[in-house]
């Protein structure tokens, strides 16, 4: 029986899950790569991400590839945009907040996005036009209409990047407005912990698109309000995302943008 996208990349997701498990109970033994200072790979980044392409490969032999540890593959118009395990820091150092990212590219526009929580068993789902879910049932973003009561997201830069001072004083300008802020250090879960509601917003810059793919179709479709730095900018095209419920949202990237 042929599978749709959404069943096949939530099969898929499921099983990654289950690998990166095995791995995760005896992780002290891994073999650890630094790609750059605070940013590693161990051996079950590449398995999850081996079975991942492996797994496209079979079932839908025409499409392209685009993953965290193996690149990009192929030229057709539909592309998996895949990261195996975001949050691998957190992996290694046995905190528990870590997923699997899938995204489905189609002609430019991402349509499908699915990031699956193995430790916490929680799956979030979403297709263009059909609305989001959380383990099968509907969500949808916060009510929150003011930045006094609102809990936001973040992904703090570290080692060498050069955007840190930037950063900084986007916390310097948020933070005596808001209830709070969290960097918990997973990009995909933050931003479906924003379209669950568990968070009012999240801002990052320059992250790769592996990292927000999925995410962004969750967002759009549990009702958040999406743009780049900018608003004319696209987010997948700059890889700067700022996001929250609408009714929050001026007040927010107002706030981030010095205005």
């Amino acid at each position: 029986m042929h599978e749709d996208d959404l069943s096949l990349a939530l099969r898929l997701a499921h099983e990654a899950g289950e690998i990166l498990c095995t791995y995760w109970s005896e992780r002290t033994l891994l073999n650890v790569t630094t790609k750059r200072a605070g940013d590693f790979v161990s051996q079950a980044d590449r398995a999850a991400e081996d079975h991942l392409r492996q797994g496209f490969a079979l079932a839908r032999p025409g499409d392209s590839w685009l993953g965290e540890e193996t690149g990009a593959a192929g030229s057709s118009t539909r592309r998996w945009i895949v990261d195996p395990l975001d949050g691998t820091t957190n992996f290694l150092r046995g905190i528990g907040h870590w997923a699997v990212s899938i995204a489905l590219e189609d002609a430019g526009a991402l349509t499908l996005g699915v990031i699956y929580d193995p430790v916490r068993r929680e799956t979030f789902g979403a297709l263009r036009g059909a609305g989001a879910t959380l383990n099968g049932q509907p969500i949808t973003v916060a009510d929150t209409d003011s930045l006094s009561p609102a809990l936001f997201g973040t992904g703090i830069p570290f080692g060498g990047m050069a955007h840190i001072d930037e950063h900084a004083a986007d916390i310097a300008r948020l933070t005596p407005h808001c209830a709070g802020v969290r960097r918990m250090g997973a990009a995909s879960l933050d931003l479906a912990y924003v379209a669950a509601g568990r968070l009012d917003g999240f801002w990052e810059r320059r992250l790769q698109h592996w990292d927000i793919a999925a995410g962004l179709v969750l967002l759009r479709e549990a009702g958040a309000q999406v743009e780049g730095w900018t608003s004319a900018e696209r987010p997948e095209d700059t890889g700067t995302v700022i996001t929250a419920t609408p009714t929050l949202f001026p007040a927010f990237a107002n706030c981030l943008r010095g205005r």
